[in-house]
C-alpha cells in the first residue's frame, strides 16, 4: 500500500511528477490519501481518469469531498455527521458506508442487464419500424407517401418505448440480490 498526506500531493503537482506517482501507484494494492484539500482530491481523481482512461468513482461525506465527487464518472455521497452537502452533489447516495456493498454488486448488476436488454430491444423496434417502411417504398413506387398516420406513429412510440422500460425496470431481477451479494464474481458476466 502507499500512504501519501497532503504536503507531499502539492509537491507532487507543483513539481510535474504525476507520472511518477501514477509509475509507483500502478505498483500497489491501494493508495491512501489523507490530510488532503479538495482541490487535491479533485486532481487526484483527474489525474487517474485523464493519464489512465478508466473510470472513477468517489466516495465522500462531507462538503470537503464535493469537488471529488464531481470529478468522477460516478459519485457517491454519504449522508452523515457532516451534513448532506456530499448527497446534493453525488450521483447516487447511502446512509451508511456498509450499503456500498450492495449498491454496487447488487442495484449495479442490476442497473446493467436491464440498460443492456433496453438498447437491443430499441435497436429491435426501430429495427422493424424501418423495415415496415422500407417495404412499404417498394409497394408505393418511391413516391414519398407516408405510410400511418402521425397519431399512429405517435402511438407507436408511445407504447413501445414507455410500457416496456417501465415493466424491465420493476420486475426484471435475473439473479436475486441474496446471490449476487454471495457471488459478486456475476458482476463482470456482463461485461
Amino acid at each position: 500500500g502507499l500512504v501519501i498526506d497532503g504536503r507531499t500531493l502539492s509537491i507532487i503537482f507543483q513539481g510535474g511528477l504525476e507520472g511518477k506517482l501514477l509509475e509507483l501507484s500502478r505498483h500497489c494494492r491501494s493508495v491512501l490519501c489523507c490530510h488532503a484539500t479538495p482541490l487535491h482530491k479533485s486532481m487526484v481523481v483527474k489525474l487517474v481518469r485523464r493519464q489512465l482512461k478508466v473510470m472513477t468513482l468517489s466516495i465522500g461525506d462531507g462538503a470537503n469531498d464535493i469537488s471529488m465527487i464531481q470529478a468522477a464518472d460516478v459519485g457517491i455521497g454519504i449522508s452523515g455527521q457532516e451534513g448532506m452537502q456530499a448527497v446534493m452533489a453525488s450521483d447516487f447516495a447511502i446512509s451508511r458506508f456498509k450499503h456500498l456493498k450492495k449498491l454496487l454488486l447488487v442495484h449495479g448488476h442490476w442497473c446493467y442487464t436491464r440498460l443492456a436488454k433496453m438498447v437491443i430491444y430499441f435497436f429491435y423496434k426501430n429495427v422493424c419500424y424501418v423495415n415496415l417502411l422500407f417495404w412499404y417504398q417498394f409497394f408505393c413506387g418511391f413516391s414519398g407517401s407516408s405510410m400511418v398516420d402521425y397519431w399512429q406513429m405517435i402511438f407507436f412510440n408511445l407504447f413501445f418505448t414507455s410500457v416496456p422500460p417501465l415493466l424491465f425496470g420493476v420486475l426484471d431481477k435475473d439473479v436475486s440480490a441474496e446471490t449476487l451479494l454471495r457471488l459478486p464474481e456475476l458482476y463482470k458476466n456482463g461485461q
